[in-house]
């Protein structure tokens, strides 16, 4: 939060949402990142080429930015052992699946569409969120 610019979060939401809704006007599907990146493990004739495009594109991006001279947050991963960091990872992969999206599908797509499945999950996103840093800073700390 040291470098917090409110210009460039607004800009990067209205990214975010601007690709959604092409997303869905172009392509009549919802952007939820884990679903098209799940959609590449079991292909389907003729759905293989936008989804690696749509991932292509989530790493082409910051590699684009970099390359026209912006700079990218310095992002650390305070875990003891790469174990760590996979453990971490396979338990996002497992909440996702059990919620049956990701904060990109419920929180961005289907909270815009008032889901009330998306407006739950995001709900425990957000509060598990919150207990994760209260829990940690001050339960953990002290």
């Amino acid at each position: 939060m040291e470098n917090f610019t409110p210009f460039s979060a607004l800009a990067g939401g209205c990214l975010i949402g601007l690709s959604a809704v092409l997303m869905m006007l172009l392509n009549g599907r919802i952007a939820g990142v884990s679903g098209i990146a799940g959609g590449l493990l079991t292909p389907v004739a003729g759905d293989w080429g936008w989804r690696l495009a749509f991932v292509l594109g989530l790493i082409g991006g910051p590699l684009a930015y970099m390359a026209l001279g912006g700079q990218l947050p310095d992002i650390q991963f305070p875990v003891s052992s790469p174990a760590g960091l996979i453990a971490a990872g396979l338990a996002v992969g497992f909440g996702t699946r059990l919620g049956g999206g990701c904060t990109s599908g419920h929180g961005v797509c289907g909270v815009s569409r008032l889901s009330p499945r998306s407006l739950v999950a995001t709900g425990a996103f957000m509060f598990t969120g919150f207990a994760t840093v209260f829990v940690i800073r001050h339960v953990m700390a002290g």
